[in-house]
């Protein structure tokens, strides 16, 4: 099969756990794009996140914000945003459970507490500067996701009481909240079809738990060796550790490289 395009998670799959893109990831994915094949940020950050390593690695192109919004070549192609109606929904079981959101924009985020701590740990883990604070963010832009903080034994309390939206864990600490049909895949299939592709044209790299649609939908669905052990029943391949050659070594077995 000669793919055309390949999609590429950032955390854990083109950055290593300092936020850095190790040398033979970003030489495969110049070499790729040398050869012709389209390179794509799919990621859960919003753009505001990852431009500066879209530019380091010379990619034009992302499918951002879970799916949520997607960029071709600087052209927006797709825009999926969450309800008013489940947007007021999450704030007040929210509040009422104690727990801080962030909500976040096309152009910024804000926090709605100050100085909360799951806020903090979560934000810092991805090493991109702090959210302002604005509890009313949510009432005059349009929200393409949320940052709920909330441990994992508190997860119980949101999925029945809002049946409009869908809950992701990326941290302890924290997790995505999307639209019901929202993923990765709603968004590159937003963006195969605007280039006449088809998803088995593609490849796409992942290590999360909102990987899972995106590896099982394309043509070659690559983990990465330090996947979360859920993602790997979604895979049809598993390379090597980001560290370790993982995204030039799946290309590679793509026959990409």
């Amino acid at each position: 099969m000669s793919y055309k395009i390949v999609f590429f998670d950032i955390d854990g799959t083109l950055v290593d756990e300092e936020k850095k893109v190790p040398r033979d990831a970003a030489e495969a994915v110049r070499r790729l794009k040398d050869s012709g094949v389209e390179p794509v940020i799919a990621t859960g950050r919003a753009p505001y996140f990852f431009k500066p390593l879209a530019e380091q690695l010379g990619i034009e192109s992302w499918v951002s914000l879970n799916g949520g919004y997607v960029v071709y070549k600087g052209k927006e192609l797709h825009r999926r945003t969450i309800p008013l109606p489940d947007l007021e929904k999450l704030v007040e079981l929210s509040a009422r459970n104690g727990h801080a959101l962030v909500f976040e924009g096309k152009e910024a985020y804000y926090a709605n507490q100050e100085n909360h701590p799951f806020v903090y740990e979560s934000v810092e883990s991805l090493k991109v500067e702090h959210p302002g604070v604005d509890a009313n963010f949510w009432k005059s832009e349009d929200i393409f996701q949320v940052f709920l903080h909330c441990e994992s034994h508190e997860e119980h309390l949101y999925p029945a009481a809002l049946p409009g939206l869908r809950f992701v864990r990326w941290h302890a600490k924290a997790m995505d909240v999307l639209p019901r049909t929202g993923s990765k895949a709603e968004g590159i299939l937003a963006l195969l079809s605007a280039l006449g592709l088809t998803p088995a044209d593609a490849v796409a790299f992942g290590d999360g738990l909102n990987d899972k649609e995106m590896l099982e939908l394309v043509g070659l669905g690559i983990a990465m060796g330090n996947a979360h052990e859920e993602l790997l029943p979604f895979a049809d391949y598993v390379t090597s550790r980001v560290e370790e050659g993982g995204v030039r070594n799946g290309l590679v077995y793509a026959g990409l490289l």
